[in-house]
């Protein structure tokens, strides 16, 4: 059987390619459907202000009329800058287990990224840090967050039979809720806050927060994670575009900032509670009473699982122990909420900085997700 190779152009095929992974994950206990409404916003213009600069293409695959995968291929030109690289990412590739199918996706892509004089491919990645990336290579019999990509186990052969290689891994963790805030966490923030003359500020709506700090919530996201592998410094309009879709998603309780003695923030610390059964549940769509489940879970005063999305430190402020201030902070909240254990975000396995702040609590690496790259061929 031959590989038919399509352009998706409209609307109505891109919502196609975004349901292909409910289907081929279909009754598998551990995926998260995403938000569809989010997921057609992502490649909307008048909604996505990434797409003032970058460019994509989505290609889907057919097998007897079925489609059997799909792909976007994508260009970042401000990430390609600030890392002097001219990258074909690839991204939203999922595919039935056979490899003429996953081979032609990626050959599609490369073939574009090679008509934009791009030199390199470099993959499973999104546009920018805050859409999904890594392939799950170890951990697929935990849940899958929200934040998190999920993949079948069979992905990795593909990857590798194609010639594409490791460039760098993200790892995971299962921390577990302690019965109190540790003392020796309670005794280095008290000595930090004090030292530095720093404040915890505690806000209590999205309004709140903008109207006294503004957009400075991304500033100190984005100069802290400049450094990070492949990160894009944000654009204006990406930090105002963020800052819109999930300020009023947020329990405040669980948003911590760290300011100086200017008032000035330097620090910000986000998680929420899982919402991925709530997603199951309504398989990724809002309507008709997939905002109820949403809502019940966003707004619930008693939490199983918790999933810690950042902790960001304006550099000027590092390695001065400031990260002890967002456990100091949110510790009570576990404990008040019920939370029997948080799942992590990716972390760099060259982040040593954030691995250690797990130091301080009973965890465990659960996860862990590769980026690839392969040259393109001339």
């Amino acid at each position: 059987m031959s590989v038919e190779i399509k352009q998706v152009t409209t609307r109505r095929e891109l919502k196609r390619v975004i349901r292909f992974a409910n289907s081929l994950y279909k009754g598998n206990p551990y995926y998260c459907p995403p938000l569809e409404y989010d997921e057609l916003d992502t490649f909307n213009p008048k909604k996505n202000p990434t797409l003032e600069f970058a460019e994509y293409v989505c290609f889907a695959a057919y097998l007897d009329g079925q489609m059997a995968g799909r792909i976007v291929g994508l260009i970042n030109p401000i990430a390609n800058e600030a890392w002097g690289y001219k990258r074909v990412r690839f991204g939203w590739f999922d595919f039935i287990d056979d490899k003429t199918v996953s081979r032609a996706l990626l050959d599609a892509v490369a073939a574009w990224g090679k008509s934009r004089n791009m030199n390199e491919m470099n993959g499973p990645l999104g546009f920018s840090d805050f859409d999904h990336q890594g392939l799950l290579i170890e951990g697929y019999d935990y849940n899958s967050p929200m934040a998190s990509l999920y993949n079948h186990p069979y992905y990795v052969s593909h990857y590798t039979d194609f010639g594409l290689v490791k460039e760098m891994d993200w790892i995971e963790f299962r921390v577990n809720t302690p019965h109190e805030i540790p003392g020796k966490i309670k005794r280095v923030a008290e000595m930090i806050l004090a030292q530095n003359k720093l404040k915890i500020v505690k806000v209590r709506s999205a309004k709140e927060l903008i109207r006294r700090y503004g957009y400075t919530f991304f500033d100190v996201i984005d100069e802290a994670y400049r450094p990070l592998y492949n990160y894009q410094p944000l654009t204006p309009k990406q930090k105002e575009h963020y800052c819109k879709m999930y300020f009023p998603l947020l329990n405040y309780d669980f948003i911590t900032l760290i300011v100086n003695e200017k008032d000035e923030m330097i620090g910000v610390g986000v998680g929420m509670p899982d919402i991925s059964d709530a997603l199951r549940r309504c398989n990724g769509k809002l309507f008709p009473f997939g905002w109820y489940h949403l809502l019940r879970a966003l707004k619930a005063k008693t939490i199983n699982s918790f999933d810690l999305l950042l902790i960001a430190v304006r550099p000027d402020y590092q390695n001065k122990g400031v990260n002890s201030l967002f456990f100091y902070d949110q510790v009570k909240y576990f404990i008040q909420y019920g939370i029997q254990y948080s799942e992590t975000t990716s972390i760099l396995e060259t982040n040593f900085k954030n691995q250690a702040n797990w130091s301080y609590f009973e965890r465990f690496q659960h996860k862990r997700r590769r980026a690839y790259t392969k040259p393109l061929e001339d």
